[in-house]
């Protein structure tokens, strides 16, 4: 054999054993991955709860067993549930199996809108099931129990995302990416606790839930009642499918709420921070305990719980970070929660001191603040006039919807506490602006059992009016903004030819809201008018912007801007 066939049949017996080799190492990655991110489903040896049928015997009324779920006439749906975790999941998911479909639908919706690409969808698809791999390590038992239960009723046609129980264990983390990634939008929530120490039961707790997606997904609130096998009684307001908690009251009158803080992009998931706030409510009656759950658990992202106490008589805000903890309380009879940490055990942390300085958090506080020392006590009704109010400091129009209002017109719901008294209050839509709905929870629990779904839930007497914010012009601009706004940013992307007054006009429904200024801005952009794009970039640096980032972004294209222009 010649030396020129020997070097040939070399080349291709080295190229045959690269491609031998490539192929192994996807094949050997391949069963690595799948064994790797493939999560078991709790092993239930009785699962006779499947068998339960539902029942529809009225209007906007189901049940199945003793657990049941009705819709009221405001539009908020009321669930009873009550057994072992795998029973109560199981009756979940069969009382609001169209509702999961629902958000389901809308979740994914919008996934598809921020992420259009089907190439990057599936490589995003194995990126969360590599990133949640562990997951179920850092979930109690009895919660995947009961998530696997509810993963019976899952829709289907998405199994191109995951298996049913993958997808409803998944969900319950999508919460802590989107505090992560708060550049997103997705989240910015406010907290409040009042009238501490008192002797007449008024202790107050007020939240709002800005953990926005979009309208579709928050269409169907649930105010869930659960009468666990194990733990402590209590209600939370939660959407279909979601076991987790971000705002409930357990029956021993401690609350829970949770609020994003500055967090780095995770590298893994652990304990899901809505999963840790369940286990507070269900298996903590005062805050030292809630303290010693939240102590032992590990989470993936920041954040704030406020826990309130009828115990304590009290509240307290316990700071949780991947790799730290504190406990923020105060010497008098108030405090406030936003999206950053206040409690020495942070003090000089430089994530959080820089998310100070650049983020709406310490402005929306001290608007809070503002408006709690307006009033000499906080009773539900302020408590409600405090989370709707849509200004600035000092009562400056900054904008409808800015980042910096206590009411973004984003809540997917705002509710109050009144724990000494078992008493809580729900929003209704829109928002926050539609009526608080009063609840005693002593008293739902009491009539669980025998109720058919006839009288309301909700006590009459206790009902806080609509704001009247509604009936104003101000509002109706700003629902045609909204509209104005999703027909501005199509135009952005197709460059169609308008005129500037179509613009002015979208700008004059919300006149001091910096974002109409920036959109027009860079719609000129796009079609190529600089100095139009100047005029309106200028002008938005003239309103009170959300963060410092969109400012930087604003001056950084003004001076790529007048620098062409100066050539």
């Amino acid at each position: 054999m010649t030396a020129k066939h020997q070097t040939k049949n070399r080349f291709w017996r080295r190229l045959r054993n690269t491609i031998l080799g490539t192929i192994l190492v996807i094949v050997l990655f391949s069963i690595y991955y799948y064994y790797s991110t493939r999560l078991s489903p709790p092993v239930i040896s009785d699962q006779s709860a499947l068998n339960m049928e539902r029942e529809n015997s009225s209007k906007d009324f189901y049940k199945t067993g003793n657990n049941w779920l009705k819709k009221n006439k405001y539009g908020l749906w009321e669930m009873y549930l009550e057994g072992s975790p795998f029973e109560m999941g199981v009756a979940n998911g069969k009382l609001t199996k169209e509702l999961i479909a629902k958000q389901e639908e809308a979740f994914v919706d919008q996934i598809n809108t921020l992420i259009p690409s089907p190439s990057y969808l599936k490589f995003l698809k194995y990126f969360t099931g590599w990133f949640n791999r562990d997951i179920d390590e850092y979930i109690p038992q009895e919660y995947k129990e009961e998530i696997y239960g509810v993963s019976f009723s899952a829709a289907d046609g998405y199994e191109y995302i995951g298996k049913k129980y993958d997808r409803m264990l998944n969900y319950h983390a999508a919460h802590d990416i989107g505090h992560a990634l708060q550049s997103l939008m997705l989240v910015g929530c406010t907290s409040f606790g009042a009238n501490f120490n008192s002797t007449d039961s008024s202790l107050i707790i007020g939240r709002n839930f800005d953990f926005y997606i979009n309208p579709a997904f928050s269409e169907n609130k649930i105010v869930v009642f659960v009468h666990p096998d194990n733990g402590i009684d209590f209600m939370y307001v939660s959407w279909a499918s979601m076991i987790g908690v971000v705002s409930g009251m357990n029956a021993r009158g401690l609350t829970v709420t949770i609020n994003a803080a500055k967090s780095d992009i995770p590298t893994s998931a652990k304990t899901p921070i809505s999963i840790l706030a369940r286990e507070i409510l269900q298996h903590a009656g005062n805050i030292s305990e809630a303290q010693a759950i939240t102590k032992k658990r590990k989470t993936f992202v920041a954040e704030s719980l406020l826990i309130g106490s009828a115990e304590d008589h009290k509240a307290v805000i316990i700071e949780k970070a991947p790799n730290n903890l504190g406990v923020f309380e105060t010497q008098g009879n108030e405090l406030v929660c936003a999206n950053h940490f206040q409690s020495q055990a942070f003090q000089g942390d430089k994530k959080n001191e820089a998310y100070k300085n650049e983020s709406a958090s310490i402005y929306r506080q001290l608007r809070c603040e503002q408006l709690m020392s307006q009033s000499d006590s906080i009773d539900a009704p302020v408590a409600a006039s405090i989370l709707r109010d849509y200004l600035g400091l000092d009562g400056k129009n900054i904008g409808i919807g800015n980042e910096k209002t206590m009411d973004q017109m984003i809540s997917h719901h705002s509710v109050i506490f009144q724990p000494e008294k078992q008493q809580a209050w729900v929003s209704t839509q829109p928002y926050q602006l539609g009526e608080y709905l009063g609840y005693h929870l002593d008293d739902v629990l009491d009539k669980a059992l025998a109720y058919q779904g006839q009288v309301p839930l909700f006590d009459p007497c206790l009902t806080i009016e609509a704001d009247t914010f509604l009936l104003s012009d101000t509002y109706l601009d700003y629902i045609q903004y909204k509209e104005e706004r999703e027909k501005v940013q199509l135009l952005i992307k197709s460059k169609a030819i308008v005129p500037e007054s179509k613009l002015s006009h979208f700008i004059s429904l919300n006149p001091e809201y910096y974002q109409g200024y920036i959109l027009a801005a860079n719609y000129f952009y796009a079609i190529g008018d600089t100095s139009l794009s100047i005029q309106y970039y200028q002008a938005s640096l003239t309103k009170e912007m959300e963060n410092v980032a969109t400012a930087e972004l604003v001056r950084a294209r003004l001076k790529e801007l007048l620098g062409e222009n100066a050539k």
